[in-house]
Protein backbone atom coordinates (compact mmCIF):
# COMPACT_ATOMS: atom_id res chain seq x y z
CA UNK A 1 0.00 0.00 0.00
CA UNK A 2 2.63 2.04 0.64
CA UNK A 3 5.31 3.35 -1.99
CA UNK A 4 9.06 2.83 -1.11
CA UNK A 5 10.97 5.87 0.55
CA UNK A 6 12.03 8.84 -1.60
CA UNK A 7 15.14 10.68 -1.25
CA UNK A 8 15.65 13.92 -3.02
CA UNK A 9 18.54 15.98 -3.60
CA UNK A 10 18.35 19.63 -5.16
CA UNK A 11 20.52 22.33 -6.34
CA UNK A 12 20.23 25.50 -4.32
CA UNK A 13 19.41 27.42 -7.30
CA UNK A 14 16.56 25.40 -8.38
CA UNK A 15 15.47 25.16 -4.70
CA UNK A 16 15.67 28.95 -4.98
CA UNK A 17 13.50 29.13 -7.95
CA UNK A 18 10.57 26.89 -6.51
CA UNK A 19 10.73 29.09 -3.22
CA UNK A 20 10.25 31.94 -5.41
CA UNK A 21 7.07 31.04 -6.27
CA UNK A 22 5.69 30.86 -2.58
CA UNK A 23 4.67 32.83 0.34
CA UNK A 24 7.45 33.92 1.71
CA UNK A 25 9.16 37.29 -0.13
CA UNK A 26 12.20 36.13 -2.03
CA UNK A 27 14.45 39.54 -2.01
CA UNK A 28 17.32 38.31 -3.78
CA UNK A 29 20.00 35.10 -3.42
CA UNK A 30 23.53 34.71 -3.97
CA UNK A 31 23.87 30.81 -5.14
CA UNK A 32 27.82 30.85 -5.00
CA UNK A 33 29.25 27.31 -6.12
CA UNK A 34 25.40 26.04 -6.48
CA UNK A 35 25.80 22.98 -3.59
CA UNK A 36 23.20 19.93 -3.95
CA UNK A 37 21.54 20.09 -0.86
CA UNK A 38 20.18 16.56 0.57
CA UNK A 39 18.31 18.04 3.93
CA UNK A 40 18.15 20.74 6.44
CA UNK A 41 19.86 21.04 9.98
CA UNK A 42 19.98 23.92 12.46
CA UNK A 43 22.33 26.03 11.97
CA UNK A 44 24.71 24.72 14.97
CA UNK A 45 24.72 21.17 13.78
CA UNK A 46 24.53 22.02 9.20
CA UNK A 47 27.06 20.28 7.22
CA UNK A 48 27.54 21.26 3.66
CA UNK A 49 24.79 19.19 2.41
CA UNK A 50 22.22 20.81 4.62
CA UNK A 51 19.99 24.22 4.89
CA UNK A 52 19.72 26.10 7.49
CA UNK A 53 18.16 29.43 8.46
CA UNK A 54 17.82 32.23 10.12
CA UNK A 55 15.98 34.89 11.92
CA UNK A 56 16.34 38.72 13.34
CA UNK A 57 17.73 38.39 16.63
CA UNK A 58 18.16 34.31 16.45
CA UNK A 59 20.53 32.90 19.50
CA UNK A 60 22.32 30.70 16.61
CA UNK A 61 23.38 34.15 14.99
CA UNK A 62 26.60 34.19 16.77
CA UNK A 63 27.44 30.33 15.46
CA UNK A 64 27.14 31.57 11.97
CA UNK A 65 30.82 31.87 11.82
CA UNK A 66 31.83 28.64 12.37
CA UNK A 67 29.11 26.87 11.12
CA UNK A 68 29.79 23.79 8.18
CA UNK A 69 26.17 24.73 6.52
CA UNK A 70 25.98 24.42 3.02
CA UNK A 71 23.12 27.06 2.80
CA UNK A 72 20.92 29.00 4.35
CA UNK A 73 17.70 31.36 4.49
CA UNK A 74 18.22 34.71 5.55
CA UNK A 75 16.72 37.84 6.83
CA UNK A 76 17.25 40.90 5.63
CA UNK A 77 20.26 42.10 7.72
CA UNK A 78 23.22 43.15 6.79
CA UNK A 79 25.77 41.75 9.10
CA UNK A 80 24.21 37.92 8.28
CA UNK A 81 24.68 39.01 4.58
CA UNK A 82 28.05 40.04 4.92
CA UNK A 83 29.33 37.37 6.91
CA UNK A 84 27.71 34.86 4.87
CA UNK A 85 29.45 36.22 1.12
CA UNK A 86 32.81 36.28 3.38
CA UNK A 87 32.07 32.66 3.91
CA UNK A 88 31.55 31.40 0.50
CA UNK A 89 27.72 29.98 2.04
CA UNK A 90 25.15 30.08 -0.87
CA UNK A 91 22.26 32.29 0.70
CA UNK A 92 18.82 33.65 -0.35
CA UNK A 93 17.04 36.62 1.59
CA UNK A 94 13.65 36.47 2.44
CA UNK A 95 11.01 38.79 4.20
CA UNK A 96 10.14 35.82 6.35
CA UNK A 97 12.69 32.96 5.91
CA UNK A 98 11.30 30.68 9.09
CA UNK A 99 7.99 30.53 6.32
CA UNK A 100 10.77 30.13 3.28
CA UNK A 101 12.69 27.44 5.47
CA UNK A 102 9.12 25.64 5.99
CA UNK A 103 8.24 25.76 1.99
CA UNK A 104 12.20 24.33 1.38
CA UNK A 105 11.38 21.45 4.15
CA UNK A 106 8.44 20.21 1.50
CA UNK A 107 10.82 20.57 -1.42
CA UNK A 108 13.76 18.45 0.71
CA UNK A 109 11.63 15.34 1.68
CA UNK A 110 8.19 15.43 -0.45
CA UNK A 111 5.69 13.59 1.28
CA UNK A 112 5.13 9.74 0.69
CA UNK A 113 1.21 9.37 -0.54
CA UNK A 114 -0.50 5.52 0.24
CA UNK A 115 -1.90 4.17 -2.85
CA UNK A 116 -5.40 5.02 -3.04
CA UNK A 117 -6.79 1.63 -2.37
CA UNK A 118 -8.66 0.17 0.33
CA UNK A 119 -6.91 -2.61 2.26
CA UNK A 120 -8.69 -6.20 2.68
CA UNK A 121 -8.52 -6.05 6.66
CA UNK A 122 -10.52 -2.57 6.85
CA UNK A 123 -14.23 -2.91 7.65
CA UNK A 124 -16.53 -0.76 5.96
CA UNK A 125 -20.10 -0.93 6.32
CA UNK A 126 -22.43 -1.26 3.57
CA UNK A 127 -23.87 1.90 3.43
CA UNK A 128 -21.26 4.34 3.96
CA UNK A 129 -19.54 6.08 1.38
CA UNK A 130 -15.76 6.36 0.85
CA UNK A 131 -14.78 8.82 -1.61
CA UNK A 132 -12.35 8.54 -5.18
CA UNK A 133 -8.35 8.95 -4.89
CA UNK A 134 -8.71 7.75 -0.87
CA UNK A 135 -6.63 5.15 0.51
CA UNK A 136 -7.84 3.20 3.77
CA UNK A 137 -5.23 1.16 5.56
CA UNK A 138 -5.37 -1.82 7.80
CA UNK A 139 -8.13 -2.35 9.98
CA UNK A 140 -9.89 0.98 9.71
CA UNK A 141 -13.69 0.71 10.50
CA UNK A 142 -16.81 3.20 9.00
CA UNK A 143 -19.90 2.97 10.18
CA UNK A 144 -23.26 2.95 8.97
CA UNK A 145 -24.01 6.40 6.97
CA UNK A 146 -20.62 7.90 7.51
CA UNK A 147 -19.24 9.43 4.34
CA UNK A 148 -15.46 10.21 3.39
CA UNK A 149 -14.72 12.25 0.70
CA UNK A 150 -12.51 12.36 -1.89
CA UNK A 151 -8.22 12.11 -1.86
CA UNK A 152 -8.20 11.40 1.87
CA UNK A 153 -5.93 8.93 3.85
CA UNK A 154 -6.92 6.89 6.29
CA UNK A 155 -4.05 5.30 8.78
CA UNK A 156 -4.62 2.11 10.19
CA UNK A 157 -6.94 1.65 12.79
CA UNK A 158 -8.78 4.59 12.71
CA UNK A 159 -12.30 4.70 13.90
CA UNK A 160 -15.00 6.16 12.04
CA UNK A 161 -18.56 5.77 13.70
CA UNK A 162 -22.11 6.02 12.29
CA UNK A 163 -23.04 9.08 10.40
CA UNK A 164 -19.91 10.85 10.42
CA UNK A 165 -18.98 13.41 7.31
CA UNK A 166 -15.28 13.83 6.36
CA UNK A 167 -14.08 16.41 3.93
CA UNK A 168 -11.69 16.10 0.58
CA UNK A 169 -8.10 15.89 1.73
CA UNK A 170 -8.41 15.06 5.15
CA UNK A 171 -5.95 12.75 6.79
CA UNK A 172 -6.85 10.78 9.71
CA UNK A 173 -3.52 9.44 11.44
CA UNK A 174 -3.73 5.36 13.40
CA UNK A 175 -6.11 5.04 15.56
CA UNK A 176 -7.78 8.48 15.38
CA UNK A 177 -11.79 8.05 16.56
CA UNK A 178 -14.56 9.90 15.01
CA UNK A 179 -17.97 9.50 17.04
CA UNK A 180 -21.42 9.73 15.68
CA UNK A 181 -22.04 12.92 14.09
CA UNK A 182 -18.67 14.33 13.51
CA UNK A 183 -18.65 17.00 10.54
CA UNK A 184 -14.88 17.60 9.12
CA UNK A 185 -14.38 20.42 6.80
CA UNK A 186 -11.93 20.10 3.89
CA UNK A 187 -8.24 19.39 4.75
CA UNK A 188 -8.81 18.89 8.21
CA UNK A 189 -5.60 16.35 10.18
CA UNK A 190 -6.58 14.11 13.04
CA UNK A 191 -3.12 12.90 15.00
CA UNK A 192 -2.81 9.10 16.28
CA UNK A 193 -4.92 8.55 19.33
CA UNK A 194 -7.05 11.62 18.95
CA UNK A 195 -10.65 11.51 19.94
CA UNK A 196 -13.16 13.89 18.12
CA UNK A 197 -16.68 14.06 19.41
CA UNK A 198 -16.22 12.01 22.40
CA UNK A 199 -18.99 12.09 24.99
CA UNK A 200 -19.59 15.58 26.78
CA UNK A 201 -19.66 15.48 30.92
CA UNK A 202 -22.12 16.27 31.58
CA UNK A 203 -24.21 14.38 34.44
CA UNK A 204 -27.60 15.42 37.07
CA UNK A 205 -26.74 14.58 40.27
CA UNK A 206 -29.67 12.87 42.26
CA UNK A 207 -30.55 11.38 45.19
CA UNK A 208 -29.38 7.85 44.03
CA UNK A 209 -26.07 8.73 42.24
CA UNK A 210 -25.09 10.70 39.03
CA UNK A 211 -27.49 10.59 36.24
CA UNK A 212 -26.05 10.67 32.94
CA UNK A 213 -27.23 13.48 30.26
CA UNK A 214 -27.47 12.45 26.88
CA UNK A 215 -24.98 14.18 24.63
CA UNK A 216 -27.18 14.09 21.32
CA UNK A 217 -25.01 17.20 19.79
CA UNK A 218 -22.36 16.73 17.79
CA UNK A 219 -18.41 18.36 16.94
CA UNK A 220 -17.81 20.22 14.05
CA UNK A 221 -14.14 20.88 12.72
CA UNK A 222 -14.16 23.55 9.93
CA UNK A 223 -12.00 23.36 6.97
CA UNK A 224 -8.02 22.97 7.53
CA UNK A 225 -8.28 22.50 11.57
CA UNK A 226 -5.40 20.23 12.83
CA UNK A 227 -6.30 18.04 15.86
CA UNK A 228 -2.61 16.57 17.90
CA UNK A 229 -1.89 13.37 19.16
CA UNK A 230 -4.38 12.43 22.48
CA UNK A 231 -6.64 15.53 22.40
CA UNK A 232 -10.37 15.10 22.68
CA UNK A 233 -13.35 17.06 21.69
CA UNK A 234 -15.93 16.72 23.48
CA UNK A 235 -20.01 16.84 21.70
CA UNK A 236 -22.35 18.74 23.59
CA UNK A 237 -26.39 17.23 25.03
CA UNK A 238 -27.60 19.44 22.52
CA UNK A 239 -26.35 21.71 19.70
CA UNK A 240 -22.78 21.79 18.29
CA UNK A 241 -19.04 22.40 19.79
CA UNK A 242 -17.61 23.98 16.97
CA UNK A 243 -13.65 25.02 16.06
CA UNK A 244 -13.39 27.12 13.36
CA UNK A 245 -11.64 26.94 9.80
CA UNK A 246 -7.39 26.59 10.11
CA UNK A 247 -7.15 26.61 14.19
CA UNK A 248 -3.93 24.51 14.80
CA UNK A 249 -4.57 22.34 18.16
CA UNK A 250 -1.73 20.49 19.39
CA UNK A 251 -1.59 17.36 21.77
CA UNK A 252 -2.84 16.22 24.58
CA UNK A 253 -5.74 19.09 24.68
CA UNK A 254 -9.12 18.64 26.48
CA UNK A 255 -12.20 20.94 24.35
CA UNK A 256 -15.41 20.86 26.67
CA UNK A 257 -18.94 20.00 25.08
CA UNK A 258 -20.53 23.32 23.75
CA UNK A 259 -16.98 25.35 23.15
CA UNK A 260 -16.81 27.72 20.26
CA UNK A 261 -13.45 28.64 18.62
CA UNK A 262 -12.89 30.96 15.86
CA UNK A 263 -10.86 31.10 12.82
CA UNK A 264 -7.01 30.68 12.81
CA UNK A 265 -6.22 29.85 17.08
CA UNK A 266 -4.07 28.27 17.28
CA UNK A 267 -3.28 26.11 21.39
CA UNK A 268 -0.62 24.42 22.67
CA UNK A 269 -0.21 21.38 24.59
CA UNK A 270 -2.26 20.52 27.67
CA UNK A 271 -4.63 23.51 27.34
CA UNK A 272 -7.98 22.97 28.37
CA UNK A 273 -10.94 24.44 28.06
CA UNK A 274 -14.26 23.77 29.57
CA UNK A 275 -17.89 23.41 28.68
CA UNK A 276 -19.63 26.47 26.74
CA UNK A 277 -16.75 28.95 26.61
CA UNK A 278 -16.11 31.17 23.66
CA UNK A 279 -12.96 31.26 21.94
CA UNK A 280 -12.64 34.23 19.40
CA UNK A 281 -10.58 34.81 16.33
CA UNK A 282 -6.79 34.72 16.03
CA UNK A 283 -6.35 33.59 19.83
CA UNK A 284 -3.53 31.77 21.27
CA UNK A 285 -3.37 29.79 24.34
CA UNK A 286 -0.19 28.71 25.52
CA UNK A 287 0.66 25.48 27.05
CA UNK A 288 -1.13 24.47 30.06
CA UNK A 289 -3.91 27.27 30.03
CA UNK A 290 -7.26 26.63 31.92
CA UNK A 291 -10.12 27.99 30.45
CA UNK A 292 -13.51 27.97 32.60
CA UNK A 293 -16.87 27.30 31.94
CA UNK A 294 -18.65 29.63 29.78
CA UNK A 295 -15.32 31.77 29.69
CA UNK A 296 -15.19 34.35 27.21
CA UNK A 297 -11.70 34.99 25.28
CA UNK A 298 -12.01 37.78 23.10
CA UNK A 299 -10.23 38.39 19.28
CA UNK A 300 -6.57 37.83 18.31
CA UNK A 301 -5.96 37.40 22.66
CA UNK A 302 -3.21 35.83 24.11
CA UNK A 303 -2.39 33.49 27.24
CA UNK A 304 1.19 32.65 28.74
CA UNK A 305 1.95 29.20 30.09
CA UNK A 306 -0.58 27.98 32.58
CA UNK A 307 -2.48 30.77 33.18
CA UNK A 308 -6.34 30.65 34.68
CA UNK A 309 -9.08 32.41 32.82
CA UNK A 310 -12.27 32.42 34.76
CA UNK A 311 -14.32 35.47 33.07
CA UNK A 312 -13.72 37.44 29.79
CA UNK A 313 -10.53 38.35 27.99
CA UNK A 314 -10.56 41.62 25.93
CA UNK A 315 -10.04 41.76 22.40
CA UNK A 316 -6.28 41.73 21.66
CA UNK A 317 -5.30 41.07 25.50
CA UNK A 318 -2.48 39.45 26.88
CA UNK A 319 -2.68 37.88 29.52
CA UNK A 320 -0.32 35.53 32.78
CA UNK A 321 -0.92 34.21 35.63
CA UNK A 322 -3.61 32.32 38.22
CA UNK A 323 -5.99 34.10 37.98
CA UNK A 324 -5.26 35.32 34.74
CA UNK A 325 -4.45 39.61 34.72
CA UNK A 326 -2.86 41.91 32.49
CA UNK A 327 0.28 40.76 31.45
CA UNK A 328 2.18 43.77 32.63
CA UNK A 329 0.84 43.82 35.60
CA UNK A 330 1.61 39.97 36.43
CA UNK A 331 5.12 40.38 35.26
CA UNK A 332 5.34 43.47 38.48
CA UNK A 333 3.77 41.34 40.36
CA UNK A 334 6.06 38.54 39.60
CA UNK A 335 9.31 40.77 40.85
CA UNK A 336 7.70 41.43 44.04
CA UNK A 337 7.30 37.67 45.27
CA UNK A 338 10.93 37.27 45.80
CA UNK A 339 10.89 40.10 47.93
CA UNK A 340 8.18 39.35 50.05
CA UNK A 341 9.86 37.38 53.08
CA UNK A 342 12.08 40.54 53.34
CA UNK A 343 8.96 42.78 53.44
CA UNK A 344 7.49 40.80 55.45
CA UNK A 345 10.64 40.94 57.95
CA UNK A 346 10.11 44.51 57.75
CA UNK A 347 6.73 44.72 58.35
CA UNK A 348 7.33 42.87 61.63
CA UNK A 349 9.88 44.61 62.67
CA UNK A 350 7.88 47.78 62.25
CA UNK A 351 5.23 46.15 64.44
CA UNK A 352 7.90 45.51 67.25
CA UNK A 353 8.88 49.06 67.00
CA UNK A 354 5.52 50.75 66.81
CA UNK A 355 4.26 51.52 70.49
CA UNK A 356 1.29 50.09 71.36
Amino acid sequence: MWPPPRQKVIAVCTLIKVLQTGDAGLRWSQAGLDPWLEGAASLDQASTAQLSFLEKGNALTAVLGASGVGALLLPDQQDLIDLASQRGIAFAVFADPRLAFAEALDQLHPRRRPLAEIHPSAVIDERAVVGPGTAVGPRVCIGEGSRVGADCILHPGVVIYDDVVVGDGCELHANAVLHPGSRLGRGCVVNSNAVVGSEGFGFVPTAKGWRKMPQTGQVVLEDAVEVGCGTTIDRPSVGETRIGAGTKIDNLVQIGHGVTTGRGCAFASQVGIAGGAHIGQGVILAGQVGVANRAVVGDRAIASSKSGIHGEVAPGEVVSGYPAIPNRLWLRCSAAFSKLPEMAKTLRELKRDTPQ
